[in-house]
C-alpha cells in the first residue's frame, strides 16, 4: 500500500511538470449596479459558449476559471438578468455588470442565497448544505456539523471517549455512506472515529440524501448518503485561519493556505491541530467527562486545469490521534493492564493518498470519462480497562466511468468498472479477526428527461464478493414537476454492506460486557452473513413566495426493510453484547416535515418534526431500537443584521428512548425501561469585519441538562456491572466556547 501511494504521488508530480506551464487562469467579480453601489451577484452561472467547462461566483460575486485556448466566449448568466456574453482574450481579470431582465421603476430583482439548498430539477432528492449553514455553530469536524439540520441525529457512543456518532433514518452511521467528493470515505475501521477526522474548517460544502444513493459510487449505501467537499484550490481563499477554544479545555488551531504554483496549477494545504490537556468531572463519578490528548490532521492537494477539458487532481492526508481518558487517577505509565484505576488510550495513525483524472470531449461537451483510484493504511492501537483493541486496515478503491449519451440529451448514460480491496487485521484481547474483502464490480446508469416535467434514472450494478458471491443492485430515481415550485419525487433500491462488528460498535468496549459472536465459523466476515436492506422512499418539495420573501415546505417518508443485518443484543444479558444474524423482522419507518422561511427581512426559521417507527427482532422478540427517540421537534433561528452580526439559535426537544433491559443487574445498578424526554438548546454569535476578520461566541446545551450517572457502577469499574455504554442524552453539562476567523482572499 505504501508503494501504491508513493507510485500515485510520482505520477501526479509527472503530471504536473508537464502541464506546469500551459494552465492560465481567468479571474473576475460579477455584480449588479443597484443605484451607486455595485451589488454582487451571488451563485451566477460563468462558463465558456458550448462547453462544459464553468463555475459559479462565490458569496462576494468572486470566480476563478480556466482559460481555453480554443474559445474565447465567456458566458455569464443568473436567474432574473439577462444573460451576457463577453469576448475574453489577453484580460485576467474582469468585471462582468448584469443587467435585471425587468427592468421598473418601483420593483427591485433581488435572489437571497439559502444557506441550505434542495433544488427541484435534481431527481435526487439532495441537501446542499453550505459554508454559510456550517458557520452557525462551532462546527470543528464532521461529527458537529449537523446541530442545525434535522435529518441527521447526533448523539455519543458511550461515557467516557467523548465520541459522537451519526444516525439517519434511524439506522446507525455506518448504513449511511459517507464520501469525500464522491468517493469512498468514513468506512471500515473508521466508520464511528472518523467523523472527527475531517475538520470542520476544510468543508466547503455538504450534500445530503436520503435513501437509495446512485450505483455509480458503490453498492454499500442503505439510508442514504453524506458526501463532503472539501476547500480546493481552485476556489478557496488564499489564507484561513481558525482558532477555537471552549471551557472544557478544548483548544483548536486551523490553518488553510492556497497558492498557484504556475498558470494552470494549484494547490491547498490545510492543517488541523487540536490539545485538550485539561482532567474536568462535573458529575463527581471519578471519571473525567472528556478524554485528554492531542489531535493532528494534515492535506495537501493539487489540482490541475486544461484547456483540452482535461482534470487532474491529487491529494495525500495523515491523521493522528493520541487521547486518554477513564478515571482522574488513572496513570497509564503505572495502571495499564492492572486493576489499581481503570483508563483507556486510544492511538490511530491513518495515511491516505487519492488521484482523480477526468477528460471532457471538446467536440462532444456531453461525453466525459473519468478514472477515481484511493488507497488508505490505517493503524488503531486501544484499550478500554482490561481490554485491548488492535486494529489494522489496508484499502484500495479504483473506479472508471464514461459518461455519454443516447441520441440527445433527454438519453443519457454513465457506465464503468469498480474494485474494492480490503484487507483487515483485528484483534481483540486474544481473538483474531483477520480477513480479506475485494469486490470487483460493473455498473450502468440511464437517465431520461421529458422536458423539465419528468426525470426518470434507472441504475443497476453487479458485483462479486470473494466471501459473498455475486449480486446485483438495483436502484431507481423519478421526479416529477406537479408545477414549476411543486416537486414529487420517489426513490428505490438495494444495498448491501459487510459490517464491522467491533470498530462500529466501539462504545461497548468500554463496559464489562463479553463480546459474544454467534457465526457460523465459516471464512465470512466474523462468521456472519451481509447485512442486505431494500430502502423505498417519497419526497414532496414546495417552493413559494410570501410577502416577497422565499419560503419552502418539504416532506418525506422512508422505508427500509432488512433481508439480514448483524444485530447487537444488549437485551439478552447486560454483561454481554451478542451479535449474531437476523432472524425475523427489522425495518425503519421514518418521516419528516419542514418549513424554512424568511419570516421577517434576514431572519430565517427552520421548523422540523420528525418521527420513527425502527423495530428489530431480538432473540425472537420484536422490539423497538433502543436509544433512540421516536419523536423530534426541531427549531432553527438565525438572523444576520445589515452591520455583519450574525445571531443563531437552536431547540432540539426530543422524545423518550427505550434503555436496554438492566434488571437482573443489583438494584443499584438497574436503569429505567426508558429515557426521559428533553430539550436542547445552543446559541451563537458572530460578528464580522470587512468579511476578513470574524469574532464569534457561543453555548452549547444552554439548560445544561445531562444525562444523570451516565456510567453504570463507576465506582466499581473492574466489576461485572460496569456500563459506560447506555448514553440517552447529553453527558455534560452547558459549554461556552470562542473563536475568532481571518481569511485573506
Amino acid at each position: 500500500m505504501k508503494r501504491f501511494i508513493v507510485l500515485i504521488l510520482l505520477a501526479a508530480n509527472f503530471q504536473l511538470i508537464l502541464a506546469q506551464q500551459d494552465i492560465t487562469y481567468l479571474k473576475g467579480k460579477v455584480v449588479e449596479q443597484n443605484q451607486k453601489e455595485e451589488v454582487p451577484v451571488i451563485g451566477a452561472n460563468v462558463y465558456w459558449s458550448v462547453t462544459t467547462v464553468g463555475t459559479t461566483t462565490d458569496a462576494d460575486g468572486n470566480f476563478k476559471l480556466t482559460k481555453l485556448k480554443t474559445n474565447k466566449q465567456l458566458v455569464v448568466s443568473f436567474v432574473g438578468y439577462q444573460s451576457d456574453t463577453i469576448l475574453v482574450d489577453k484580460q485576467d481579470y474582469i468585471t462582468v455588470n448584469l443587467v435585471s431582465s425587468v427592468e421598473l421603476d418601483e420593483v427591485t430583482v433581488s435572489y437571497k442565497r439559502n444557506t441550505t439548498e434542495v433544488s427541484l430539477m435534481d431527481p435526487v432528492y439532495t441537501k446542499k448544505i453550505g459554508e454559510r449553514e456550517l458557520l452557525k455553530a462551532a462546527c470543528c469536524n464532521l461529527s458537529e456539523s449537523f446541530e442545525t439540520n434535522p435529518s441527521v441525529d447526533v448523539s455519543f457512543t458511550d461515557a467516557v471517549t467523548g465520541t459522537r456518532q451519526i444516525q439517519m433514518l434511524g439506522l446507525a452511521g455506518p448504513y449511511t455512506q459517507i464520501t469525500r467528493e464522491n468517493m469512498p470515505d468514513i468506512r471500515g475501521l473508521s466508520s464511528i472515529y472518523g467523523l472527527t477526522y475531517i475538520p470542520g474548517t476544510w468543508i466547503e460544502s455538504i450534500h445530503l440524501n436520503k435513501g437509495a444513493g446512485t450505483v455509480i459510487n458503490g453498492f454499500e449505501s442503505i439510508a442514504g448518503q453524506i458526501d463532503v467537499n472539501l476547500r480546493n484550490p481552485a476556489s478557496m481563499d488564499k489564507l484561513y485561519l481558525n482558532v477555537y477554544g471552549n471551557q472544557r479545555g478544548r483548544v483548536e488551531l486551523n490553518a488553510n493556505i492556497q497558492a498557484d504554483v504556475g498558470d494552470r496549477i494549484g494547490t491547498a494545504f490545510l492543517f488541523h491541530g487540536m490539545n485538550n490537556s485539561l482532567e474536568q468531572d462535573h458529575n463527581n463519578d471519578n471519571f473525567m467527562d472528556h478524554p485528554t490528548g492531542d489531535q493532528y490532521v494534515v492535506l495537501n492537494r493539487w489540482e490541475l486545469y486544461s484547456d483540452q477539458g482535461l482534470h487532474f487532481q491529487v491529494g495525500v492526508k495523515g491523521t493522528y490521534i493520541d487521547k486518554f481518558g477513564g478515571e482522574l487517577n488513572f496513570d497509564p505509565a503505572v495502571d495499564q493492564g492492572t486493576t489499581n484505576a481503570w483508563g483507556l488510550n486510544i492511538k490511530t495513525e491513518r495515511y491516505e493518498a487519492w488521484s482523480k483524472l477526468g477528460k471532457v470531449n471538446v467536440d462532444k461537451p456531453w461525453q466525459s470519462i473519468g478514472f477515481q483510484v484511493s488507497g488508505a493504511i490505517h493503524d488503531q492501537d486501544a484499550y478500554f480497562g482490561l481490554t485491548d483493541y488492535e486494529a489494522e486496515q489496508r484499502t484500495f478503491y479504483s473506479n472508471l466511468i464514461f459518461q455519454s449519451q443516447f441520441d440527445n440529451t433527454n438519453h443519457q448514460f454513465k457506465t464503468g468498472l469498480s474494485f474494492q480491496y480490503d484487507d483487515y487485521n483485528e484483534n481483540l484481547n486474544t481473538t483474531n479477526y483477520n480477513r480479506l474483502e475485494y469486490v470487483p464490480g460493473a455498473f450502468f446508469e440511464y437517465t431520461y428527461k421529458h422536458l423539465e416535467k419528468f426525470d426518470a434514472i434507472l441504475g443497476l450494478r453487479g458485483d462479486y464478493h470473494n466471501e459473498y458471491g455475486s449480486f446485483l443492485t438495483p436502484r431507481v430515481h423519478l421526479r416529477y414537476a406537479l408545477t414549476d415550485n411543486f416537486v414529487l419525487r420517489a426513490s428505490g433500491g438495494r444495498g448491501l454492506r459487510s459490517a464491522n462488528i467491533i470498530a462500529e460498535n466501539i462504545g461497548v468496549l468500554a463496559s464489562s460486557r463479553q463480546i459474544v459472536v454467534q457465526g457460523d465459523g465459516s471464512d465470512k466476515p466474523y462468521g456472519l452473513d451481509p447485512e442486505i436492506a431494500w430502502n423505498y422512499g417519497l419526497n414532496l418539495t414546495y417552493k413559494f413566495v410570501l410577502d416577497y420573501r422565499n419560503g419552502s415546505i418539504s416532506a418525506d417518508f422512508y422505508r427500509t426493510d432488512f433481508q439480514n443485518q448483524i444485530i447487537m443484543d444488549l437485551d439478552q444479558n447486560p454483561q454481554e453484547a451478542v451479535f449474531y444474524n437476523l432472524d425475523g423482522q427489522s425495518y425503519s419507518n421514518s418521516f419528516q416535515a419542514q418549513v424554512d422561511y424568511e419570516l421577517i427581512n434576514r431572519l430565517d426559521v427552520r421548523v422540523a418534526y420528525r418521527w420513527y417507527d425502527v423495530k428489530t427482532t431480538y432473540n425472537g422478540d420484536l422490539l423497538e431500537k433502543p436509544l433512540l427517540s421516536n419523536h423530534r421537534a426541531f427549531i432553527n433561528l438565525a438572523y444576520n443584521s445589515r452591520k455583519y452580526w450574525s445571531f443563531d439559535y437552536t431547540i432540539n426537544w426530543q422524545g423518550e428512548k427505550r434503555i436496554p433491559g438492566t434488571e437482573t443487574n443489583p438494584v443499584q445498578y438497574q436503569l429505567d425501561d426508558s429515557s426521559p424526554s428533553f430539550f436542547m438548546m445552543n446559541a451563537q454569535i458572530s460578528k464580522s469585519w470587512q468579511q476578513k476578520f470574524d469574532v464569534y461566541v457561543g453555548v452549547e446545551n444552554i439548560l445544561g441538562y445531562k444525562q444523570e450517572n451516565p456510567i453504570i457502577a463507576s465506582g466499581n469499574p473492574f466489576s461485572d456491572y460496569f456500563d459506560s455504554s447506555l448514553i440517552w442524552g447529553p453527558i455534560s453539562g452547558r459549554n461556552i466556547y470562542f473563536g475568532i476567523r481571518y481569511k485573506i482572499r
